[in-house]
Formats: structure tokens, sequence, C-alpha cells
């Protein structure tokens, strides 16, 4: 995507061959800064701090962690160092155990003296992979968009969507967002609801700023006023990412996406979500059993902003010393889900319905069952 006329992807390996630089998004939208990885320690901070985010993203920087971390010690234990690591960074995403699983496959046969080179091919295969699929999933979105502004007639298609799975939360192009950009350049008009998405904001300081910059027509509101403007009607469709679907359809998002799936439902607005196959974790029958990570009290309790003078400040926003709680996902439950955009198709949030669509994943002729993974990394 382009930033002030210059192209981007969120993370990208160095000129240098082996650091990798990142968009440090903790910093946006008031600053635009570029950070330099060189070590695992590195790539697990800049994940755990989220200075990158979004399942798609998080799997690809923890893949190239995984390189930085052999570059470090290459032999089994600084490869089971750096995977438990990586791994006991961010709970939720399923992408960050699929990412380490398949480079550490790759290279645990292979000699130490040549796990880095491979190690960093999978990790950019993963990066490039990440953006093709976000395109395909851009254009089975694009269908739905299209269906919609045929009902309005030249009117804007209204979409309501919920925190950040745009570019940034991917390597590029972003999973809900994809469909939008690809309809944006097609001519079709648009007006997107931007959920702010409390306690970071993702939605009105990232999708936002991304929106932007695209020159596509938004409103960011608060989260609580999404039922309120699909009540009204003025929502055609709504479009969310995924942290973790489960083989069954289950969707764990960002908090509040379950509040506005169940205002969809009750008012029959379509409900989507932009689900590439990386974040399908085929183990898991029930939402229930996806774990829902707690962050710390302080991004709820404070709020960190640019002052009218351009300062970036941080404000304490509760009554001093009351308790907080600040559980990051919620869980949707399939059947307030209309379909799952996927990068081969849009498929019903069932278990079968994924089946159809990714059969060398899953195995519906035993009941409840998956394919074996294919690699497996200890530790």
């Amino acid at each position: 995507m382009r930033v002030d006329g210059r192209a981007y992807r969120s993370i990208w390996l160095d000129p240098d061959g082996w650091s990798v630089r990142i968009i440090d998004q903790s910093r946006l939208p008031h600053r635009f800064e570029i950070v330099r990885l060189t070590s695992v320690a590195d790539a697990a901070d800049a994940i755990a701090g989220m200075q990158v985010r979004g399942a798609p993203l998080i799997g690809a920087t923890a893949a190239y962690g995984l390189a930085l971390g052999l570059r470090e010690r290459p032999d089994d234990g600084g490869l089971d160092d750096a995977v438990a690591r990586l791994r006991a960074t961010r709970p939720t995403a399923v992408n960050l155990q699929w990412a380490l699983e398949r480079v550490g496959g790759t290279v645990r046969h292979l000699p130490p003296e040549e796990r880095v080179q491979a190690a960093y091919r999978e990790a950019v295969l993963i990066a490039d992979e990440d953006v093709e699929q976000n395109r395909a999933i851009g254009e089975h979105g694009l269908a739905l968009i299209r269906e919609a502004a045929q009902r309005r007639d030249g009117a804007p298609v209204r979409v309501l969507t919920h925190c950040n799975a745009g570019w940034l939360a991917t390597v590029d192009v972003g999973t809900a967002t994809a469909p939008l950009y690809l309809a944006h350049r097609e001519g079709i008009p648009l007006h997107v609801w931007v959920g702010e998405t409390r306690p970071r904001n993702q939605g009105g300081a990232l999708t936002a700023w991304e929106l932007g910059h695209e020159g596509i027509p938004h409103t960011v509101i608060v989260d609580n006023a999404g039922g309120h403007v699909m009540q009204r009607g003025e929502v055609d469709l709504c479009i969310v990412g995924t942290d973790r679907t489960t083989g069954a359809g289950d969707v764990a998002n960002k908090i509040g996406t379950y509040l506005k799936a169940l205002a969809a439902h009750d008012l029959g607005i379509p409900f989507y979500v932009a689900s590439p196959s990386s974040s399908i974790d085929w183990t898991l029958d029930s939402g229930d059993d996806i774990p829902i990570e707690e962050r710390a009290a302080r991004e709820v309790s404070h709020l960190s902003g640019a002052t009218e003078s351009g300062d970036l400040a941080t404000v304490q926003v509760t009554a001093p010393g009351s308790p907080v709680g600040n559980p990051a996902f919620d869980v949707t439950p399939a059947r307030l889900i209309t379909g799952l955009i996927t990068e081969r198709g849009v498929a019903p949030s069932t278990r079968a319905g994924l089946a159809r669509l990714f059969p060398d994943l899953a195995d519906p002729s035993s009941e409840g069952s998956v394919a074996p993974s294919p690699v497996s990394v200890p530790g």
C-alpha cells in the first residue's frame, strides 16, 4: 500500500539481507516510524508490545523472528528457545503458532549450518503468500460489494468494520479491507463506518489512517454506535477480520466484534468475516476453546494521543484505584456469521462449508477430526 506516494509493506527484509524492518504501529496515526529488528528478542518484543499486530502480520513477524533467532544460535536448543520465546508473546492469534510450526518444521531436519538461510526463505514465502491470499480475499469480497452496489443504484455502499484488518494487520492489502480497496479502485462509491475499537483504538487510529491514505470516504464512530447506525438503515453489510477461526466456523476477533454481530443478526444485515486459511484452527470445534488474551489494565485506564500542539501524551481516564479488566478478544458464534471470505471463496460458517473449500486441510468424513499438521515444533 502507499503512504504519501511511496509503496510499503508492513514488514520487509532490510537490504542488508538479514535484519527486518517494520512499521511501528504503536506510534500511528500521529507518527510514521520504521523500526529495525535484529534479534529474536526484538521480534518477540515487537509482537508483545503491539508494534506489529493483526494475526497474519504476527505470523509473518514470528517467521522472521525465528530466522533471526537461528542467526544467534542455529542448534536444536537455539531453535527450541526461539520458538518458545515467540510462542509466549500472544495466545489468541493462531497464525503465530502456524508460522512457528511451518518454519520450525522446515529447518529442524537440516544441519545447523543450513538452517538460517532456509528459515529466511520460508519467512519470505510466508510473507509473499499472505499478500496473494489477501488479494484473493479481496476479489471474493469484491463480488459481495458489487452485489450491494447494484442494490444501491449508484449510491455509496455502506460498510461497517471493526478494529483493523487492513494492510497494517497483514503483510499488505489486508483481509477485511481488501474488498474495500479493490472496490474503490474499480470506482464503486463507498462509505465505511469505522468502529474506534477501544481500548487501543485500532479502528479509529489505524483503519481510519489507512482509508484516509487510500482516499476512501469514512466516518469514525464510537464502538457503541455500531448498533445505532445499523438500526437507522445506514449499513449495507459488515466485514471484519479474525484472529482465530475454528474448524466449525466460530470466530475470535477483537473485543466488541460479538456485539456488532448480534446487532447485524437482529437487523438482518449481512455479517462477513475475512478469514485466510492461515487463521483457521482445524483442531478446534468450539470458540469456547480459544484462549482469550487478557492484556494490561493500563490499556483501558489510560489513553494516548496527540495534543493540540502535536506532542504525544498519555492521560488516565478511569477513576484512580478502580480495578480494570481487559480481555482483548471475544468469540462470535458461527450462527451469527453470514459467510467466511477466504482466499478460495466465500464459505458458510460451518465445518462442512470450510471443508468444501479446503479439503486438503480438513477431513469432513471423520466427524470433527482434522488432517494432522504436516510439521510440529516441540517446546
